[in-house]
């Protein structure tokens, strides 16, 4: 029976008490109520809500725009920076100018922090050279930076490959492990070169224990590969999967492992990054007393 077609039977029932006849219209709206279908344009019309939306915010509705699958992960800031290397940072930033647009500050701070480090110990011996690879934007983005620090000017910048085993677009594991073909994220210190099966490779070592030190043995080094070619790019729209080294396109790779030379620092930076080289006061001290040098 069609809740409707019990309101006279319901009325003549209770009409004799007259907490009943006081209950009746309650009982008959919420009946009435329980039948009927709300439509978009009924909801839109209510009193109870404003016929228009509030204006969005031209940086929400930016934010809307971008797919959850690009959404780049916030890098954590690092305790400890003093504010003059907060600022000598971001002036390096300013000054590397439209080819570093794309290198996220507190990436490139991070990468200079460790850099600063590596250096005051003697782990890396490239002057006023660093290397940067920011793996969590994705591989159809040239995210990979050879810096001159000293001269505020980036050498080379270009696409790089991750490990099939991070991901597709993005890479969203990394592990150490072998045979795992992750990207393993950190601190490296370039080696020497060879040749190998992908012709003119770099040695890298790696340099955070427990998160990239299996490097040398996984033969994690820079190479040439095909899958990160323009064509390859053109092509599929993103670069393609090492078995974990940040491979380099042909027509770049040579000129890029001369740049960064045997000593140098590269920092791979992704989520979940962790280093003891991340300490920003003796960077700071360092900084103060070297320079980049």
């Amino acid at each position: 029976m069609h809740p409707r077609a019990t309101f006279p039977f319901l009325a003549a029932s209770v009409a004799r008490s007259f907490w009943w006849r006081w209950a009746l219209p309650v009982l008959v709206g919420v009946l009435s109520a329980g039948c009927s279908q709300s439509s978009v344009a009924d909801v839109a019309a209510s009193p109870l809500r404003p016929a228009t939306a509030a204006p969005t915010p031209a940086a929400a509705v930016k934010a809307a725009a971008i797919p959850d699958s690009l959404r780049l992960t916030p890098v954590p800031p690092l305790a400890g920076v003093p504010d003059s290397l907060h600022e000598a940072v971001r002036v390096l930033h300013s000054r590397l100018g439209a080819e570093a647009a794309g290198l996220r500050l507190d990436v490139l701070e991070r990468a200079c922090v460790g850099y600063l480090n590596l250096r005051r110990v003697g782990k890396v011996q490239q002057v006023g050279r660093l290397a940067v690879a920011d793996m969590d934007l994705p591989s159809s983005e040239p995210r990979f930076w050879v810096i001159d620090l000293t001269n505020g000017r980036v050498l080379h910048q270009s696409h790089v490959a991750h490990g099939r085993g991070s991901g597709k677009l993005r890479a969203q594991r990394f592990s150490n492990v072998m045979k795992s073909a992750c990207t393993a994220l950190g601190f490296y210190r370039t080696q020497d070169t060879y040749q190998g099966k992908h012709g003119l490779s770099r040695r890298l070592r790696g340099l955070d224990a427990g998160q990239n030190d299996n490097a040398l043995r996984r033969y994690v080094v820079l190479h040439a590969a095909d899958y990160v070619s323009k064509q390859h790019l053109e092509k599929h729209g993103q670069a393609g999967y090492s078995r974990g080294c940040p491979a380099l396109p042909p027509d770049q790779y040579r000129a890029i492992i001369k740049a960064v030379g045997e000593g140098g620092c590269l920092y791979l930076s992704g989520p979940g990054a962790e280093s003891k080289w991340l300490e920003g006061a003796v960077a700071a001290k360092q900084l103060q007393l070297r320079g980049w040098q």
